[in-house]
């Protein structure tokens, strides 16, 4: 047996038992994989997919208790790559960070510059994505480490802490009657149309609940998964913006868009950082977590990392 066989059946698994999608994602041919698929399921004794023809039809029930074992086998590899890396390369290699477009936009230009100064030799990469593509880099070890609002807390494969907490304002042209509101309450924010994120973006669930909790429909007019375009749709007229509050802490003082806190309204967005489960981290990842939050510390993730506690509340 050996790690290309390895690799075949985990993509395999991953990719529905789909051989040709399989070979795709591997840069080989789906009669390598198959045959790779079978020298392996000969030399263990067992089936590791059940088959109709020569499609893969499930995985058995050896075949997943193989299936965690490779998943163990070649996440040590990836250790093992990384330890050398950590070692031969201190201050070099590729850092891969996994995140959303609002994260990437205003949370991570500052540590990620910080990072850079501290290791000019350093390459970051950075891939932007839905909170659960997010996910699914750490699984597949695309990334290093990842930052998101939803999802990586139900992952089990995942270790995740909370990194810092924000809420939702809300933003309008300054002309706009609820610019000078006294108070600004879901009822009227019903009447209005939102322009807002995309339902598994930048906290919108929350949003969803709030309105839900009262009997609400919102009337959604617009939804994006960008800040920006939220805010340049504002500005056209187009409706009320409920957006993550860092998107607005650059706007000039004179800002022709007026913002107000929803917290009271709406409560409070958790970000989390996280990190495949069993995975090497090496000695730049945990500095940049640091940079990330006065919350987070080496201690801090390696106690998670070994399983000695699953969260660190706020």
């Amino acid at each position: 047996m050996n790690l290309h066989q390895f690799r075949f059946v985990q993509e395999a698994a991953r990719r529905n038992l789909n051989l040709t999608e399989t070979a795709k994602a591997l840069f080989t041919s789906q009669p390598g994989v198959s045959k790779a698929i079978l020298e392996l399921e000969e030399e263990l004794g067992i089936d590791i997919f059940s088959r109709h023809g020569k499609r893969l039809r499930s995985i058995t029930e050896p075949g997943q208790r193989v299936l965690a074992s490779i998943e163990i086998i070649l996440r040590e590899v990836g250790n093992l790559k990384r330890i050398g890396e950590e070692y031969s390369r201190q201050d070099s290699g590729t850092f891969s960070i996994a995140t959303t477009h609002t994260q990437a936009r205003y949370v991570l230009p500052t540590p990620v510059a910080q990072l850079r100064r501290q290791l000019p030799n350093l390459r970051i990469s950075l891939h932007q994505g839905s909170p659960d593509q997010v996910a699914r880099m750490l699984l597949d070890e695309t990334a290093d480490i990842g930052l998101a609002t939803e999802s990586l807390a139900q992952i089990p494969e995942l270790v995740s802490l909370p990194c810092y907490e924000w809420q939702h304002v809300m933003v309008v042209p300054r002309d706009h009657p609820l610019a000078e509101a006294p108070r600004i309450t879901l009822e009227q924010l019903a009447t209005q149309p939102l322009v807002t994120y995309h339902a598994s973006f930048t906290g919108r669930t929350r949003i969803d609940r709030a309105f839900a909790s009262r009997g609400l429909t919102p009337e959604i007019a617009l939804e994006a998964i960008d800040s920006d375009v939220l805010k340049t749709y504002v500005r056209l007229g187009m409706g009320v913006g409920l957006v993550a509050e860092m998107a607005m802490q650059e706007e000039p003082p004179n800002s022709e868009l007026v913002w107000r806190p929803l917290g009271q309204l709406l409560g409070q967005n958790v970000t989390r950082v996280a990190f495949k489960r069993g995975a090497y981290l090496r000695n730049y990842v945990y500095s940049f977590a640091e940079m990330l939050s006065d919350r987070l510390s080496r201690k801090l993730i390696e106690r998670a990392m070994s399983g000695e506690a699953t969260d660190y509340g706020m």
